[in-house]
């Protein structure tokens, strides 16, 4: 599979299997508490599992390697930390990165003074890039791309039978018709780690969806 491939107006950067017709809102659910990115589960509207990032704890894995598998636990996208770097920069490798392996994207922090923004560059013969604005710590970002357009969105997720505003623990990754929803999950693992989260503020409601509330 190329890395990269255009498909009228989509765009496949891990796999074409996660490209939708329609918008696609996921439910993303830290499955741990206590440490910044130490687990995640997204569902979709029938409350199936679309991805998964699994942790057992620190000191299991490199704390700067982050594994996104699908629901059967297939190794999609791995993002890991460069070191050393001026503007925090995390890189994107297809399925689990072995030694030597050329990353297939990057995303650091704007070197613009008082920017609060991510750039993004994909690598493949276009160089297609995008920008992410917005604070992830309070789930509020939109991804775009170099027209501008919206390809995903990040936001607090409001439990549709009572009405309340869930705790930033879970929240919404909304993918736009044509987006790699894989890519979007990966960029939602660096957010994490380069934003992680501020001091909960006090009313966030720390309320978990069950499966048939979501």
């Amino acid at each position: 599979m190329e890395l990269v491939e255009e498909m009228g107006e989509k765009r496949v950067v891990v796999d074409k299997a996660f490209l939708y017709e329609e918008d696609k809102p996921l439910t993303v659910c830290k499955t741990s508490l206590f440490h910044t990115g130490d687990g995640f589960a997204a569902y979709d509207c029938h409350g199936d599992i679309i991805f998964r990032v699994d942790s057992y704890g620190p000191g299991t894995r490199d704390d700067d390697e982050f594994v996104l598998m699908d629901v059967t636990g297939n190794c999609l996208l791995t993002v890991k930390r460069k070191r050393p770097t001026l503007h925090q920069r995390w890189e994107g490798f297809l399925g689990e990165r072995s030694d030597g392996q050329k990353p297939i994207f990057s995303v650091r922090r704007s070197s613009i003074i008082g920017r609060c923004t991510m750039e993004v560059e994909v690598y493949d013969e276009t160089g297609e890039e995008y920008t992410i604005d917005g604070d992830f710590s309070q789930r509020s970002c939109l991804i775009h791309d170099t027209k501008k357009r919206t390809v995903a969105e990040i936001k607090r997720k409001v439990d549709a039978s009572t009405n309340v505003m869930l705790g930033r623990d879970v929240f919404t990754l909304e993918i736009k018709p044509g987006f790699d929803g894989a890519f979007a999950m990966g960029l939602v693992l660096v957010l994490d780690q380069i934003n992680g989260d501020d001091p909960v503020e006090i009313g966030d409601e720390q309320v978990h969806p069950f499966v048939e509330e979501i």
